[in-house]
């Protein structure tokens, strides 16, 4: 048995969405009504995310297809949440931010490889070379920079700009930081859902005195989520540096960090893969490289997906303890460590620098959720 289309609708006409002050019809909340066989498909649109709101709906309009029109039919109900136009407070607006040449995220899929450390001995190497340069610790449930750049007991002071309180970053070694482990105690969990994080962030982006970056480097949490669409939300990104181990496990993830970027309706570009950890030289022995977890893992990777392979950091005792004393290990002179992230730092200038000269700049994301899942759109 197949349905009449006229005959859905009319029974929608029934049922009123929550804060609607007419029926799901008349308001334009019926994008679509499909009927195949026994099969009957409403896409609706609502303007509340909150799941509760949306399982009613849902309910009520599987029941009254079901009461009205014919109770074998089958019913499918696809919601569609759109933002009121003013937009979520607690979302991340997207807009650039003045004074910023160029936004790098360092990412990582897997936790644990070195992406806050590779971020700390980018952005004094950065500075080294005479760019300004600032860091945003968007890694909100483990912030590390403060602690990497020796500032762990800092607050940021309020300062007037242009008749505005605003943070303004803490600096140490040339570089402006801004963390959330600012404003936490050191033993304290910060247990936040998606919108309370994003509203810290965006406080930290644009209630913040960056004053002129030419690079801003954003050292974002392992894996692939929320706060990480709250970002590409937020921002206009230049491109993405990707940190991987070696070992495969790390690499399957890092794949998926790519792909994240790499998204049709993302598209931010991907400067290229950084190798942490690739190997180990015990000090008495300078000359042996001992390949850990795997040989050229992430260099083949970056192949594969043909993108840049920046360069590589070996596991060597000295960064685990620069970091934890909070003096990144590339301000040592005359070392394999500097010469490494000066190496990884150039291509990075260099890669944005053609990035730059072949692609438009990089649009923030809007975001729509879609039946319990995300659907991301420029």
């Amino acid at each position: 048995m197949k349905f009449n289309k006229q005959d859905i609708l009319k029974a929608l006409e029934a049922i009123s969405l929550a804060g609607e002050g007419k029926n799901m019809v008349e308001s334009g909340a019926v994008l679509n009504v499909i009927t195949f066989a026994n099969e009957v498909i409403v896409d609706i649109k609502m303007t509340t995310p909150a799941m509760h709101i949306k399982k009613r709906a849902e309910q009520d309009i599987i029941n009254t297809i079901k009461e009205k029109v014919s109770k074998d039919a089958e019913v499918k109900v696809n919601i569609k949440v759109e933002a009121p136009a003013k937009g979520d407070a607690n979302l991340i607006k997207g807009k650039p931010v003045p004074g910023i040449k160029n936004i790098v995220a360092v990412a990582s899929g897997k936790g644990g490889v070195g992406k806050s450390t590779v971020t700390a001995n980018l952005a004094v190497t950065l500075a080294k070379m005479g760019f300004k340069v600032g860091v945003l610790d968007a890694d909100i449930y483990g912030p590390s920079i403060p602690l990497m750049f020796d500032v762990f007991n800092e607050r940021p002071l309020s300062v007037n700009v242009d008749g505005k309180s605003k943070m303004k970053p803490i600096e140490n070694y040339g570089v402006k930081v801004l963390s959330i482990g600012f404003f936490t105690k050191p033993n304290q969990a910060v247990i936040w859902r998606g919108p309370m994080a994003s509203k810290a962030l965006n406080q930290l982006i644009f209630d913040a005195a960056w004053g002129e970056l030419d690079f801003m480097l954003l050292d974002l949490p392992p894996g692939t989520g929320d706060i990480h669409l709250s970002i590409m939300q937020s921002l206009p990104i230049t491109g993405a540096v990707v940190v991987s181990t070696p070992q495969t496990v790390a690499l399957a993830d890092a794949r998926k960090g790519v792909a994240m970027f790499q998204q049709e309706n993302i598209q931010v570009p991907v400067l290229g893969i950084v190798e942490n950890m690739s190997y180990f030289t015990p000090a008495e022995l300078p000359e042996n490289k001992y390949y850990i977890f795997g040989d050229g893992g992430a260099k083949n990777l970056a192949e594969d997906l043909e993108i840049p392979f920046l360069g590589e950091v070996p596991l060597v005792q000295s960064i685990r303890e620069a970091g934890d004393v909070g003096r990144p290990a590339a301000l040592q002179t005359a070392t394999p460590i500097e010469k490494a992230f000066e190496e990884i730092t150039k291509n990075v200038v260099s890669e944005t620098v053609k990035r730059n000269d072949t692609l438009p700049p990089t649009e923030a994301i809007k975001i729509t959720t879609m039946a319990g899942c995300s659907a991301v759109k420029k």
